[in-house]
Parts: C-alpha cells; sequence; structure tokens
C-alpha cells in the first residue's frame, strides 16, 4: 500500500508541478519492468527498451492527464502494451497475433532469505516448471509473482477477467508444486 501512495505521490508531483525529479524516480522503478513485458510481446530487447522509453516521453509529454489516472502502474503497463502491439502492426507482421503466443523470461531477481536456502536443484525445477507453462499463463505468473501487480491490475492490462487470472494463477502453483513433489490444496 505504502508503494502505490508513493507511485502516486509522484505522479501527482509530475502533473501538477512537472517534477523533473519525480519524473526520474518514477522512470527508475518502472523502466525495467515495462522494457521486460515490452520484450514479451514484441521479441527484441532494443524495441523493447524503445517502447519503454516511449511510454515514458508520453507521460512527460500529457503528464497534465496524471492526475485523472486512479492506478498508475496499471496505466503504465497498458500504455507499454498498446505502443508494443502498435509496433507490431507498424512492423506489418504478416501472422497473427495473440497473447497466448507470448514468451515471458522469468528469473529470480529478488532473493529473500526463504530462496537463499533453496537448493539449485530446487530452482531448476521451479524454473523448468514455470518455463513449461502455457506462454499467457506464464506472462500472467509473471506479472503477479515477479512483477507484484494485483490480479485486478493484470485482468486490467490483458483485459480479460478477475477470475480467469485466479484460474491461471491456481493452474501455474498447481504446475510447480507438482515439480516440486509437493501437493497442492487450495
Amino acid at each position: 500500500m505504502k508503494e502505490e501512495a508513493n507511485i502516486q505521490l509522484l505522479a501527482e508531483r509530475i502533473g501538477s508541478l512537472g517534477d523533473e525529479q519525480a519524473y526520474r524516480a518514477l522512470f527508475r522503478i518502472f523502466y525495467k519492468p515495462l522494457s521486460q513485458f515490452a520484450y514479451s510481446i514484441v521479441k527484441s530487447w532494443e524495441s523493447a527498451e524503445e517502447i519503454a522509453s516511449d511510454v515514458f516521453v508520453n507521460v512527460w509529454k500529457n503528464r497534465e492527464r496524471l492526475l485523472q489516472v486512479e492506478n498508475l502502474k496499471v496505466y503504465l503497463y497498458v500504455s507499454t502494451k498498446n505502443i508494443a502491439l502498435n509496433y507490431l502492426n507498424k512492423a506489418a507482421r504478416t501472422q497473427h497475433f495473440s497473447l497466448d503466443e507470448l514468451a515471458v523470461d522469468i528469473s529470480i531477481n529478488h532473493a529473500t532469505p526463504e530462496q537463499i536456502y533453496i537448493s539449485g536443484e530446487m530452482v531448476r525445477r521451479i524454473e523448468a516448471a514455470i518455463n513449461e507453462l502455457p506462454p499467457k499463463r506464464k506472462m500472467i505468473f509473471k506479472l503477479i509473482r515477479e512483477d507484484g501487480l494485483k490480479y485486478k491490475e493484470v485482468a486490467q492490462i490483458l483485459d480479460i477477467s478477475v477470475n480467469t487470472i485466479d484460474v491461471h494463477m491456481a493452474h501455474a502453483l498447481k504446475k510447480i508444486s507438482e515439480a516440486l513433489n509437493f501437493t497442492f490444496t487450495r
């Protein structure tokens, strides 16, 4: 909750005051996760970084609009998705694009004390189980577990229901727990 309040405060400072320091702070918080999200759509790091940069250019150009944005995190992810999809359209890809076709790179970035004690074999099993998930399920898992988004936020970003997110997460967690030979109960 504190993080959301800080992000909202940054948005207010950017929108009402044109505060460049707040803008830089927002950039530092979201540039990497938005780049990773864009990469999962366009499959090019160079393009993904350009897309994330474009999102922030648009934020600055239209900073007054930030005062009307209810959830800045969702706004940034939806903007990234839209710019990435526009990029693909401009690239004139001939094949049909669907969120089901996305590839997502899952990595463990922030080690907690519990994760430090997980053996290398268990980490490999977890990563293998995650990599075997269907692409859309893998993306949902990443957005929730790695990027820290809420189910409702992911539902808004991907334009699907919260119940669908819940089902995908339940299946993902079941698959991972099976890989670790744990029994999974909901």
